[in-house]
């Protein structure tokens, strides 16, 4: 999504908790993306890195709430070996919620209320699953997560419906090649993964011209059609 937005003209503030990370994904990506160091978990720094995007970019006109972590880091063989929600440790479970709700809420929290500010408005978007894996047998706690993240962009939506903000809902469509599937994923399953690359389109018409006032949708990556 950031490569796509760039290519598209877009300045990007990319994060990630690790700051070298961050400023590895800004160098590939080239001058137009801008590395940030960010725990979405902590509201200290969700408002102090806000804060610099603001002062770097003199705005923010999007917002992609795609921060997560996965199964993998409570269960890492969960493809082959599934784990019944009862076996999973209290921690992993928080962190998984931590970063995928409260993080999506914390940085939603920080910047809605200076696009509500602004003349131009702005626009979130939440990035989701499948229905099916929010539900799926050794999913807990991602699944539960993802629906979680749902349910408050439905609320953000119907609070911030008739405002100069829009919040929409963007999931790819299926299993992804991302960081988040196990190392050992066998070759045949891996092969039928959706490359990463399909959210690009979307997001890049999310926040193009030709989607002011989209407000309220779930938009399926493998169904778009602009």
């Amino acid at each position: 999504m950031a490569r796509a937005l760039v290519q598209a003209g877009a300045t990007v503030a990319v994060t990630s908790r690790d700051p070298e990370r961050a400023r590895e994904t800004a160098t590939a990506l080239g001058p137009n993306a801008l590395p940030q160091r960010l725990d979405i978990r902590d509201e200290r720094q969700v408002e102090q890195t806000i804060d610099g995007v603001y002062d770097d970019l003199g705005g923010l006109d999007l917002l992609v709430n795609n921060a997560g972590i996965g199964v993998r880091t409570v269960n890492p063989r969960f493809l082959t070996d599934p784990q019944p929600f009862h076996a999973v440790e209290p921690d992993g479970f928080r962190a998984v919620v931590d970063t995928k709700v409260t993080g999506t809420f914390l940085v939603a929290r920080a910047v809605v209320p200076r696009m509500l500010a602004s003349d131009t408005g702005g626009r979130v978007v939440n990035v989701s699953m499948n229905h099916a894996t929010m539900t799926r047998a050794g999913f807990v706690p991602y699944g539960p997560a993802g629906a979680a993240v749902e349910a408050l962009s439905k609320v953000m939506a119907a609070e911030l419906a008739g405002t100069n903000v829009t919040v929409n809902l963007l999931l790819p469509g299926g299993a992804t090649d991302t960081g988040m599937v196990p190392d050992d994923t066998p070759a045949e399953t891996r092969a039928n993964l959706l490359d990463p690359a399909i959210m690009g389109p979307p997001i890049v018409w999310l926040a193009s011209p030709a989607a002011r006032g989209v407000h309220d949708e779930r938009i399926v990556a493998t169904e778009f059609a602009p």
